[in-house]
């Protein structure tokens, strides 16, 4: 678990003010492994700041991401999603499911051995798969089995 005192280091370091709920937002991206939403950092830091408002989650995430603490990531296509920055890393988003999970693959690009191509700045790297996840494809596997099952004992 983060330390105030380091949040609020980190905070002052990228130029922000570290206020009680910045600091709050920052340490509950951190304590919830990242892929969060707004809507959800929101409830979480109600719990401690009553009083908070749903722009006060945005402007801060905004100001996050400009500074490069926290990634936001748009793999759904209807919500942003938000994590504390890190490596380069890609994502994968299961169609069934809706679970976001990172993926590490070998990418000469996200992993900065290349910071242009054809001549192109790069500045960011998005990496999305989308696809059924093992889980998923282990439950659906169980229920086919299931089903098959059900038709020998119904046709015996």
């Amino acid at each position: 678990m983060i330390t105030i005192e380091h949040i609020k280091k980190k905070l002052i370091e990228k130029g922000i003010k570290p206020t009680y709920p910045r600091v709050r937002i920052y340490q509950v991206l951190s304590d919830n492994g990242g892929h969060l939403t707004a809507d959800f950092i929101f409830k979480e830091i109600r719990k401690d700041i009553p009083t908070a408002s749903r722009t006060t989650v945005y402007n801060t995430l905004s100001s996050f991401v400009e500074v490069g603490l926290v990634d936001e990531i748009l793999i759904t296509g209807t919500e942003a999603r938000y994590e504390i920055k890190r490596r380069n890393h890609h994502h994968f988003l299961c169609k069934k499911c809706g679970g976001i999970f990172d993926i590490d693959i070998k990418c000469p690009l996200a992993q900065g051995e290349y910071s242009r191509v054809r001549g192109h700045l790069i500045q960011e790297i998005h990496g999305y798969f989308k696809g059924i996840c093992k889980d998923c494809l282990k439950k659906a596997e169980l229920e086919r089995e299931e089903h098959e099952k059900d038709d020998r004992e119904v046709s015996e």
